[in-house]
């Protein structure tokens, strides 16, 4: 095998995990840059009536996450495609169509709040009609409506494994959970099967003593935004009336097992308009009604906000903030009319500012394959797409992504495979044969060899599961193998770990 002529085997090889599967390298942002450019803008029209945005999602599989959906306050529901060609100087009415995958009336009032669910799917939109409704995305036909709340439905989350369990708020003050699996109770006027909730809680963010008005009047107690932790057991929830986040274990739903809110010097004006978390679940953000976002270690709450990021304008509930997938960067919206990126190890630095909106930005949202990709949506009745230049992306992992070892095979055991390859590999063919065409005939025509490239520890682990004919070493944590439930809020005395980053990454 030539060198000269064609890439190493080895030199592939070297670029393969333990188990034998390609390294996917992730880029992500080096460094906030004024190269952060608009890609295209869309109106959000229907019948020639403008209506403004109220959410945006990307859809969560990397298959189909170039897909972004966007709720608005007519009830529409509409599917984009961020990978057509659009044009800066084209009107947003044209970009629109170019773009446009298909819409329909989901709700006869706005919706708040919209979810992919089931590999994409489904999406969950939530109104102002006081009901959720579950859609198939393909065929814009509704499959269930969640009825229960006495208000608005404001917010949404889905299970992080299960996306037959859904958590919900409302302006009635209280959050559901609801298990799509459960039986049909009743029928709507629409002849559309309705699913009733699991659990409910009422008044989960009650108003302070201060909070009355002079005539007795309670202020409101609505549930700005609600949160699924990753350990698949936690519930955070966020209302109008505090700044307060709460964290439940679905378990026990009677009171909350613990609660974080900003330090008090901090925080004048009360209220807290969305909450984001990381893919890890390491942290979590909240956008309060003080112009601030607060950052928060899940397993460190007793500490109040470890980081403070001030900057944007946060006059409305409807303003919203993310982080992203890998932790590395905050997006939020602004009543003043920009969108705004900070740097989450670098919070003291001025953030990036994006202007190009003429409204107040509200629905933000990051695409979880394409970093750097992201959805910014505005009372201007346009959703914007922007992307950082390729230029200052890197094509090595996120700073966040989890590395691991690979063992280097022996030289004895290096000529044995080159001699394979040179025979079984090519053959009679006399042209070179390139890395990717090697690798693909090496996994196809050689299994046996593909376990020398393992380590020791994982041939054990594929003996055992083959022995024992199941994947139990293969659980996440020490105490899902013991079959004992553990919550993130409540980690075990024999789990020795710093973070929560340590206590998600535990799987092999």
């Amino acid at each position: 095998m030539d060198s000269s002529e064609s890439p190493s085997f080895f030199h592939s090889v070297r670029s393969r995990e333990l188990s034998s599967f390609r390294v996917r390298k992730r880029p992500f942002i080096d460094q906030l840059t004024s190269d952060f450019t608009e890609i295209g803008a869309v109106a959000i029209q229907h019948n020639t009536e403008k209506t403004p945005p109220l959410a945006v999602s990307f859809c969560k599989a990397s298959k189909n996450s170039h897909i972004f959906a966007v709720s608005d306050e007519d009830g529409f529901v509409s599917l984009f495609d961020s990978r057509r060609k659009l044009s800066t100087v084209a009107s947003h009415l044209e970009n629109r169509e170019k773009a446009r995958i298909n819409d329909w009336v989901a709700h006869e009032n706005a919706i708040f709040d919209i979810c992919w669910i089931k590999e994409d799917t489904h999406i969950l939109t939530s109104s102002g009609d006081q009901t959720i409704k579950v859609w198939d995305a393909l065929e814009k036909k509704c499959t269930g409506v969640l009825m229960g709340h006495t208000g608005s439905v404001k917010c949404l989350s889905s299970h992080p494994s299960n996306s037959d369990l859904v958590l919900s708020g409302s302006r009635d003050g209280s959050f559901a959970i609801w298990d799509l699996r459960c039986k049909i109770n009743s029928t709507s006027r629409s002849n559309e099967a309705c699913i009733p909730s699991t659990a409910m809680v009422n008044k989960a963010h009650p108003p302070t003593q201060s909070a009355w008005g002079r005539r007795g009047k309670a202020a409101a107690t609505s549930i700005t935004s609600v949160l699924y932790l990753k350990d698949e057991i936690s519930i955070a929830t966020a209302g109008a009336a505090d700044s307060v986040l709460k964290f439940w274990d679905t378990r026990n739903m009677k009171s909350h097992v613990t609660q974080a809110c900003p330090h008090p010097e901090s925080s004048t004006k009360k209220g807290i308009s969305s909450l984001s978390q990381d893919l890890k679940g390491v942290y979590l953000t909240a956008s309060c009604m003080d112009n601030r976002i607060y950052l928060y270690d899940v397993l460190q709450l007793d500490k109040g906000p470890i980081q403070t990021f001030s900057g944007p304008r946060i006059e409305s509930f409807y303003v919203k903030s993310a982080i992203s997938p890998d932790a590395d960067h905050i997006l939020s919206g602004s009543s003043d009319g920009n969108a705004y990126i900070w740097k989450v190890n670098k919070p003291h630095l001025e953030p990036l500012t994006l202007k190009s909106h003429d409204g107040e930005v509200t629905a933000v949202d990051w695409c979880p394959s394409e970093i750097g990709k992201i959805a910014t949506s505005a009372d201007d009745f346009t959703v914007r797409i922007w992307n950082v230049q390729t230029s200052y992306s890197s094509s090595s992992r996120s700073p966040s992504s989890v590395r691991r070892r690979v063992m280097a095979i022996s030289n004895a055991e290096s000529r044995k495979l080159l001699m394979n390859d040179d025979e079984n590999l090519m053959g009679p063919r006399k042209e070179p044969v390139s890395s990717d065409e090697a690798l693909q005939q090496f996994n196809s025509s050689s299994p046996t060899t593909a376990s020398l490239l393992s380590t020791p520890e994982a041939n054990k682990r594929k003996f055992s599961s083959n022995i024992a004919d199941s994947n139990e070493s293969f659980e996440r944590t020490p105490e899902a193998a013991m079959k004992s439930p553990c919550s993130v809020l409540n980690p075990p005395s024999s789990l020795k770990r710093k973070t929560i980053r340590d206590y998600f990454l535990a799987a092999p």
